[in-house]
Formats: structure tokens, C-alpha cells, sequence
């Protein structure tokens, strides 16, 4: 039985789209490029965004980093909060919670915007920990944002933690560790994307991630 689980939180926890795409554009205008369908900037939901801005704008590691330094600016005054909780997600951790389970959030967002956010949507009182990348993303990869959270909460056996995210990089995260997975569709990865990254299994939307939980 899986007593500790991570939740991943863009696209898993909260619907961040809005946010992040906005985010994404005025950095993007910076740079002089003007971008009209936001929806295709739906890619930035998840991974790390140093490395999104190198394969999807070809930029170096330079004029990445530069951006994400824009990025944040729109971010933090705006875009953190333009954002929601999916529905259903309260009452399952609550349910978790309940059924004593122990919950962590492992994100690639940085750690300390995180925390607001999650302290914002009244979900804080759910969850051990919070972890996330560092500010200066030498801790940003999924796998390694994943053992920090393990060895924080000095949690040690593999086989009793699952891992629930939307995209490929949770599924690899938790394969780095040894820990099984659980894909949710209701995020912005197709099943495509999390069969071909080896997700243990699927969930189509937060009432069947619930069942699935509690068969693991």
C-alpha cells in the first residue's frame, strides 16, 4: 500500500494555464515576439521553463535565463493568481487526508511561489510539504525536486510513494526515483505523452485518480 503521495501542481492541482501563457507572452514580447494563439504556449504548463524557452524559441541558456527573469516579473504581480483549483481536487485531499495518507507537492515552479499558492487556495493544511525548485533553478528537473522532497521529509523506501502528474517530466521524475506514477488527462499532457514517458497508469479526471489511489 502507498502511505506518502506527490502531487505534481500545474495542471494537476491547479488549472495554471492562464497564468503561465500570459507570463510566457510578455516575456516572449520582450524579446519582440508577438505571439496572437496564447493556447500555443499551453507547452509551458510543467517543465521547467529555462528549457521550454530553449525548444520552443530556440533560445540559448543565456537569453532563456533572461527571460525567465521577465517572466517573473509579469508572474509575481500578476500571473501566480491567475489560476484555479480543478474541481474536486479539495475534497480528495481532504478524503486522503482522511483515509491517512500522507501528501507532498513536488513542482518544478519555484518553491517559494508555490507556497503562496497553495497557502492562497486554502490547501496548505493538506499537505507535509511543499517543495519546489530553487530560485536559481540548479534544483528544477522533476527527479531531483523529487528526491529533495524524499530526503527532506526523510522518507526512504520507493515503494511506498506514487507520483500524479499531467506531463512526461512527472513520469520521469518519479522513474529517476524508483516510485510508481499516475497520469491525469484533465491536465495539458495527452495520454500519448505519459504512456510513451511510462506512466504506471492513467486517470481521466480527479474522481477516477481518487479510485486509483486507493487500489495502489
Amino acid at each position: 500500500m502507498k502511505k506518502y503521495i506527490f502531487f505534481d501542481l500545474d495542471g494537476t492541482l491547479t488549472d495554471s494555464a492562464e497564468g503561465i501563457t500570459n507570463s510566457v507572452a510578455y516575456a516572449l514580447k520582450r524579446n519582440g515576439i508577438f505571439v496572437e494563439d496564447k493556447t500555443s504556449l499551453n507547452v509551458f504548463v510543467g517543465p521547467p521553463l529555462v528549457e521550454s524557452f530553449m525548444k520552443y524559441y530556440h533560445f540559448d541558456r543565456e537569453e532563456a535565463k533572461k527571460s525567465v527573469g521577465i517572466y517573473r516579473e509579469y508572474f509575481e504581480e500578476k500571473g501566480m493568481f491567475e489560476n484555479a483549483v480543478y474541481s474536486g481536487i479539495p475534497e480528495l485531499l481532504a478524503g486522503l487526508k482522511k483515509d491517512g495518507y500522507k501528501l507532498y507537492v513536488a513542482t518544478s515552479k519555484p518553491e517559494p511561489y508555490s507556497v503562496k499558492i497553495i497557502g492562497h487556495f486554502g490547501l496548505a493544511e493538506y499537505f507535509e510539504m511543499v517543495g519546489g525548485a530553487d530560485m536559481n533553478e540548479t534544483r528544477v528537473h522533476k527527479g531531483d525536486v523529487i528526491r529533495y522532497v524524499m530526503e527532506s521529509c526523510n522518507l526512504t523506501n520507493p515503494d511506498e510513494i506514487v507520483m500524479i502528474g499531467d506531463r512526461e517530466n512527472d513520469m520521469n521524475g518519479a522513474k529517476q526515483n524508483g516510485i510508481e506514477s499516475v497520469g491525469v488527462l484533465y491536465g495539458y499532457g495527452s495520454r500519448e505523452e505519459l504512456e510513451n514517458a511510462g506512466a504506471c497508469h492513467i486517470a481521466n479526471d480527479v474522481q477516477e485518480l481518487g479510485r486509483v489511489l486507493r487500489t495502489l
